[in-house]
């Protein structure tokens, strides 16, 4: 009798998950000046050793003026690099789950405060602020001091740092990259026609919005290793109208296969304070759903995802072929120990946990680097 499904091994690209469970990256705000702290290794450590099958560490910025906050981690020098060498050895001392980075750009939402501060803009003029850039000088509210247009020479800067930070994120041995084309962050910019109001060749038709997200997905696939995967997580729909949909967000994904993307993950939202999100359990599937109907990558399910056969029918069904925990998985950080619980499935487990194991579940652990079995 076959398992659960969200208990099987995949392939995304070259690299071997033990299954179908991935961690979605998730800010943080506690660097300084862009380099790790002692909280990420806290944070990073207890996730590894989870049970599930990939740890994404949260956007990361090519640049500093590409931060979400003041508070963010970078990829963008030596300091940043050194601090997260530092952090991965100590987590990869105590687990060998695969470890991905979120590569990002901010752009209009930049320069904002922490979320427990408020998360308002801070303007240029002001400390831990400054001036931020994006596809048009349209802010993201109104009241925002509007983005300044990247030139020619910025988008030059910006896909640079790109394929810069994939070099470095390849020196310290992280595993994939995930490109941050969601959320309302820059890349996701470009492709909403809400956002990007430009009347150059990066502007005005599907194909030209389409066309700066694709050169830095170009840019970041030649930088980084041909065997390692470089993946890409696109919002479906910015739930407003004449916004991003997912017919373009199809279109989008079509091209990034075609460019050696090896995985799709698809979130929503971010990008208009006006979206109108129908928030509730697997709100976000239907989205994956679409683009896993064409293309033939895997694709990642994300959002509100928290019941143990809610994850199983999502990849049972073949919606999607993972799912991605975020908030759940900051609730629970054993969620993957009891959903193989829960399914009858087992989960690597480091040794020094092996007496938690309750007495009715007697083959849920397993050594992480054992057989598959």
């Amino acid at each position: 009798m076959a398992g659960p499904k969200l208990f099987e091994p995949l392939t995304v690209g070259q690299l071997s998950l033990s299954n179908r469970i991935v961690i979605a990256p998730m800010c943080q705000y506690s660097a300084v000046d862009g380099c790790m702290t002692d909280w990420h290794q806290i944070h990073l450590g207890h996730l590894a050793l989870s049970g599930a099958a990939l740890l994404t560490i949260e956007a990361t910025a090519v640049v500093p003026e590409g931060r979400i906050s003041y508070a963010d981690v970078g990829l963008w020098d030596d300091a940043t690099e050194a601090a997260m060498a530092k952090t991965l050895e100590s987590v990869r001392r105590w687990s060998d789950m695969p470890i991905a980075i979120q590569l990002a750009h901010a752009g209009r939402k930049a320069s904002t405060d922490l979320p427990w501060h408020g998360g308002g803009q801070i303007a240029p003029d002001h400390d831990n602020g400054w001036q931020t850039v994006a596809p048009s000088a349209i802010g993201f509210n109104d009241s925002d001091v509007a983005p300044e247009a990247l030139d020619a020479a910025g988008l030059a800067r910006v896909r640079h740092a790109f394929a810069e930070a994939a070099k470095r994120a390849a020196r310290l041995g992280i595993d994939a990259v995930q490109i941050h084309v969601a959320h309302g962050y820059l890349l996701h910019q470009f492709l909403s026609p809400l956002s990007n109001r430009r009347e150059d060749e990066y502007g005005g038709s599907l194909e030209n919005r389409m066309r700066f997200p694709l050169e830095v997905f170009d840019a970041v696939r030649a930088a980084f290793p041909a065997e390692r995967a470089v993946t890409v997580r696109v919002s479906g729909s910015d739930w407003v109208e004449g916004g991003w949909d997912a017919e373009g967000t199809i279109a989008f994904a079509r091209a990034l296969e075609a460019r050696g993307c090896a995985a799709i993950h698809v979130s929503s939202g971010g990008l208009h304070p006006a979206q109108q999100i129908p928030v509730g359990p697997s709100y976000q599937v239907p989205l994956a759903r679409a683009v896993k109907q064409a293309v033939s990558i895997p694709v990642v399910a994300v959002g509100l995802i928290t019941d143990f056969e809610q994850a199983e029918a999502i990849v049972s069904t073949g919606d999607a072929d993972l799912v991605a925990l975020a908030r759940t998985i900051l609730y629970d950080p054993r969620w993957p120990w009891h959903a193989a619980a829960h399914l009858g499935a087992h989960v690597h487990a480091p040794k020094q946990y092996l007496r938690s194991q309750p007495r009715q579940y007697k083959s849920l652990f397993e050594l992480p680097g054992s057989a598959e079995g």
